[in-house]
């Protein structure tokens, strides 16, 4: 079976789209001076570093990065945070993946952050295909894909041409 490689955001698009949501998340967040960008490592923590340059751009407000590192392949396991609770406990937080395939790695991400209060708690992604099983959105989304259940996005973030693919 051959697959085709079909590119389906180039860099420029990309780029797009970080600077978009990086403008809806300024305006979910107009009158707070701090918002945590929790990242999940590597593709969304590299996708929140981006978010933090062109938040800090357009806005006073100061973006503070959190790395949280779930095990993929078995995501009920110990959640790590780059930062401790009390950095983010009553404060803004959006959680951050480049692509949000069933929702396991976000709905863990999100479970984690529940443990502590927050003021506000949303989520951001670069690719949102429609194949979720668990019942967890993307509030900030660069693209919607309605995509078969055999196709895969990768989401190329570093160096000086990034891509999203559908293969």
């Amino acid at each position: 079976m051959t697959t085709t490689n079909n590119v389906i955001l180039t860099h420029t698009e990309i780029n797009h789209k970080i600077r978009r949501i990086a403008f809806q998340i300024y305006e979910n967040n107009v009158n707070e001076n701090e918002v945590i960008l929790a990242g999940i490592d590597s593709n969304g923590y590299i996708l929140a570093k981006k978010l933090k340059t062109a938040l800090s751009k357009i806005s006073d407000i100061k973006p503070i990065l959190c790395k949280v590192s779930i095990d993929k392949k078995n995501p009920s396991s110990k959640i790590k945070t780059s930062i401790s609770a009390t950095d983010y406990k009553n404060k803004s937080l959006v959680l951050i993946d480049d692509v949000l395939n069933s929702g396991t790695t976000l709905i863990y991400g999100v479970k984690h952050f529940l443990d502590v209060p927050l003021k506000q708690f949303k989520t951001a992604v670069l690719v949102n295909r429609n194949h979720k099983k668990y019942p967890v959105k993307a509030d900030f989304k660069g693209i919607s894909l309605s995509t078969s259940l055999h196709e895969h996005v990768s989401v190329v973030l570093e160096g000086k041409n990034f891509k999203a693919v559908l293969e």
